[in-house]
């Protein structure tokens, strides 16, 4: 009897330790495509669009506190683009990397609605998958809204890297990988 006991800890601990790589490649995956589609949307807003900001209030001198910003980075288009950006999480399909055995996802519908034209042989597209796509990609939008809202209020290099990996520790495994591939 003691020997199924061990079997079934070392069984367990196994399964612990596939389910918590799994759920690391998920919400980096997620993390990776959020950043991407808040880099696309923001590039479709014309540079020239402003939003004015600060306080309505008039100033005893009778002045007022506000400034206008480019209506791309600003806070209150960012919080619209994060009410929404999960949703396209269903154009993505999961792909396994043939060295590292890890998941990643790619976009596999174009922008204007239309299929990619890449190769889609080894990626796998169903429901399943762009579900628990999108509830991890809502999960990181929940927890670290203000961080998204920080990064891309301003503009950034290698946001990916930054956002992913050094602040949200959700892809950590990444920092091993050539910048190449982030």
């Amino acid at each position: 009897m003691k020997g199924w006991g061990c079997l079934a800890l070392l069984l367990g601990a196994l399964l612990g330790t596939a389910w918590a790589r799994r759920s690391q490649d998920l919400h980096c995956g997620a993390c990776r495509a959020l950043v991407d589609e808040l880099e696309w949307e923001i590039a479709q807003v014309d540079p020239k669009k402003t939003i004015q900001m600060g306080s309505f209030r008039i100033n005893p001198d009778g002045s007022q506190s506000v400034v206008e910003v480019p209506y791309a980075r600003s806070e209150a288009h960012l919080t619209e683009l994060l009410e929404e950006v999960c949703d396209r999480m269903k154009e993505y399909g999961e792909q396994i990397d043939p060295s590292t055995h890890r998941k990643n996802y790619v976009r596999v519908v174009g922008r204007n609605g239309e299929s990619n034209e890449l190769d889609l042989q080894g990626i796998r597209i169903d429901s399943d998958i762009s579900g628990t796509l999108k509830f991890a990609c809502e999960s990181i939008v929940e927890e670290y809204e203000d961080e998204l809202i920080e990064f891309f209020s301003r503009e950034a290099d290698n946001v990916k890297d930054k956002l992913c990996s050094k602040r949200t520790d959700l892809c950590d495994h990444a920092l091993h990988i050539s910048h190449d591939e982030l």
